[in-house]
């Protein structure tokens, strides 16, 4: 196993702040890359260490991929599925034959859309659990344990050592392709959060609870087609996740519906229209969702 790989963060959002800081509070300090110059970023949170409840990163943040730096062993892309295209000078400056790309994303197919721009370095998907929320102050509030999942693949070990005796676990699954599609899940009910321009609180209605089941059951059949070993509990359990949250709770695509920034509906929802016409299988409610997400998303009007 590689000990001590040089680390660099793409896209230090929500997301990328919390796997910086993690890595900054045992010494590893990764190189930061973004579309906006910084000069540090700065994690917020009850649980934090030091009692202080906050890490600070030093910067700055990097805006030139001319000024990379070269290659490193492990790059964490923290950006959205729709900023692929404009990180990918990044990644050819980062990536050579060795590196590990460990894609902070959503979606279940992450494999495919980053590949074509790492110069051949091996790309890991991952599932992100962690609740993350940029404030408007620019620093990031962790409102839960920091957790990764990645599949058990000779690359992830890379990942896990980057990231050992850090705030973040991370867990080996033998059997990814089902973890990431109840992620997908979760991820695409959320969505009904940005038709309805609500937090959390709103799947407290029965009506929305109603809602929400009958689309879980579609995108389940869905995940059971593309060979996730997903059980009929599993929607039931979600929405009662999601009451269970505090009610003000948001989610990273209604944060960038809020802002006007462009939506992942294609990875997060549309995703399960796609993969269940392939398989035949009716999809009445996605057929709603994702036109409303995607007129949303980029208009016109």
């Amino acid at each position: 196993m590689l000990m001590n790989p040089t680390v660099a963060v793409v896209g230090p959002g929500a997301i990328g702040t919390v796997v910086a800081a993690v890595l900054h509070e045992v010494g590893r300090t990764p190189r930061l890359c973004g579309r906006t110059a910084r000069e540090h970023l700065e994690l917020r949170g009850e649980d934090l260490p030091g009692g202080e409840g906050r890490i600070v990163v030093p910067g700055p943040v990097l805006v030139d991929p001319a000024q990379a730096g070269g290659t490193v062993d492990v790059v964490f892309l923290a950006v959205k599925s729709t900023q692929i295209e404009a990180a990918a000078p990044w990644l050819m400056a980062l990536c050579g034959p060795d590196t590990v790309v460990c894609v902070l994303q959503n979606g279940v197919e992450q494999e495919s859309t980053v590949a074509p721009h790492v110069s051949g370095a091996r790309v890991i998907p991952s599932v992100v659990w962690f609740p993350a929320q940029t404030q408007p102050d620019g620093s990031v509030w962790l409102r839960g344990e920091a957790r990764l999942t990645l599949p058990d693949a000779p690359p992830s070990r890379v990942v896990l050592e980057a990231l050992r005796g850090t705030l973040c676990s991370v867990e080996l699954a033998t059997d990814f392709r089902s973890v990431a599609w109840r992620k997908l899940l979760q991820n695409a009910v959320a969505g009904l959060m940005v038709l309805a321009g609500r937090r959390a609180g709103m799947f407290a209605r029965a009506d929305i609870a109603e809602l929400s089941l009958a689309y879980l059951r579609e995108c389940l059949e869905v995940a059971r087609a593309e060979g996730a070993a997903l059980g009929a509990e599993v929607p039931q359990d979600i929405v009662r996740n999601l009451q269970a949250y505090p009610a003000d709770m948001g989610t990273s695509i209604l944060a960038d519906r809020e802002t006007g920034r462009p939506l992942e509906w294609d990875t997060r929802n549309a995703v399960v229209q796609r993969l269940g016409r392939a398989h035949g299988i009716p999809t009445p409610i996605s057929d709603l969702v994702v036109p409303l997400l995607a007129a949303a998303s980029d208009g016109p009007g």
